[in-house]
């Protein structure tokens, strides 16, 4: 009688020590599980949200519009201005040169619109079908220009009124001011008297002009 309840005990006591001991790894590994997912938490709060990035365009890419020609679309108030503008440091190529060499020599004292149409006299010449097609031809051809000789343009000084006969023939070429004697084909100092049966178009300071 005395044997069963020891039997009976040791089995109780057995059991309980089995599930006590099968109970220990299910609640460490709860415990485990739960430090994980606060650690996992944390981090998530931790770790910034990746910003958006916005790639700049590159250069290459880039559509650069030429810019508009200064003298040519440029309107003046005066023809003062027109020549102001003008760069008369520039090296000219040959045919401005000629035509500043002309301008120079022929109204190198004259108003700046007595100037601008000995340029325009000249130029009207290349186009006219009458005369030599370039400017220089124009100038060198026999009989026409008294400055010229033995077929030869002279070299002018480089000083302040070759800078002004320069600047002025560039605008003649350009066509940035109206000359009013744009139609002319000849012209003469007021002193003598050719006596041309011309069209006469006007005078301008020191010069009667023809068509």
């Amino acid at each position: 009688m005395k044997f069963m309840p020891r039997a009976a005990l040791l089995a109780a006591v057995t059991f309980c020590a089995g599930a006590i001991a099968d109970a220990a790894p299910l609640e460490t590994s709860s415990s485990q599980d739960a430090v994980v997912q606060a650690l996992n938490t944390q981090n998530s709060k931790l770790v910034p949200a990746p910003q958006a990035t916005v790639a700049a365009a590159p250069h290459s890419g880039e559509i650069v519009q030429p810019l508009p020609a200064a003298d040519e679309d440029q309107d003046f108030a005066t023809l003062s201005a027109a020549v102001a503008a003008q760069d008369a440091h520039a090296l000219p190529d040959s045919e401005l040169h000629c035509l500043a060499v002309g301008v120079y020599f022929e109204a190198k004292g004259e108003p700046l619109a007595g100037q601008l149409a000995v340029a325009e006299v000249i130029l009207n010449r290349t186009t006219s079908g009458r005369f030599p097609r370039t400017v220089c031809s124009v100038l060198t051809q026999r009989g026409q220009f008294s400055f010229v000789r033995g077929g030869r343009v002279p070299t002018p000084p480089a000083n302040a009124q070759w800078r002004k006969a320069l600047a002025v023939a560039q605008v003649a070429q350009k066509e940035l001011w109206e000359s009013p004697a744009a139609d002319a084909l000849y012209f003469h100092a007021r002193y003598v008297s050719p006596g041309w049966k011309r069209a006469r178009v006007g005078t301008i300071g020191n010069h009667v002009f023809y068509r």
